[in-house]
């Protein structure tokens, strides 16, 4: 285990806000070789920037790692600090996504965002680096269109 994470291993308490939030990005142990790694959050929380009301979404993140992947505690904490932040569904999303991408640069990276209904009305967001690569296997995200409680 690297002396760099900040998590793994350690005791760590939840960041006040995502800007806080330090992220761990370990060495990949299959560099050289492409694979799709995939996080599910089902119960992410942020706050409504207008109401302060929670907001409720089911996020997926693929992404086809390069150097180093994101160690998955500190993605957790991360994802975590957002239950007290306040922004539009789209900032959160696309948010999430640019950060990691940023500071891990994988070779792509897709996040989607299913949100449930605000106003009677649900907010799905996605965004990517690109298309994905060529012959990577990249499944479908798997989460169904909101159909109420029918």
């Amino acid at each position: 285990m690297s002396d760099s994470l900040h998590h793994l291993g350690h005791s760590s308490s939840l960041p006040a806000t995502p800007d806080e939030a330090v992220l761990d990005y370990p060495a990949n142990p299959r560099a050289g070789t492409d694979y799709l790694v995939r996080f599910t959050a089902p119960e992410f929380t942020s706050l409504c920037p207008v109401t302060g009301q929670p907001d409720f979404a089911h996020i997926v993140i693929d992404y086809l790692p390069d150097a180093t992947i994101v160690e998955s505690k500190s993605l957790k904490l991360f994802l975590s600090s957002f239950r007290n932040h306040a922004a539009f569904h789209e900032d959160c999303t696309v948010g999430i996504g640019q950060r990691l991408v940023a500071e891990m640069a994988p070779k792509w990276l897709r996040i989607g965002g299913y949100w449930y209904p605000r106003g009677g009305m649900p907010i799905d967001v996605f965004w990517q680096t690109g298309a994905p690569p060529a012959g990577l296997w990249v499944p479908d995200q798997g989460v169904a269109p909101y159909r109420g409680r029918g």
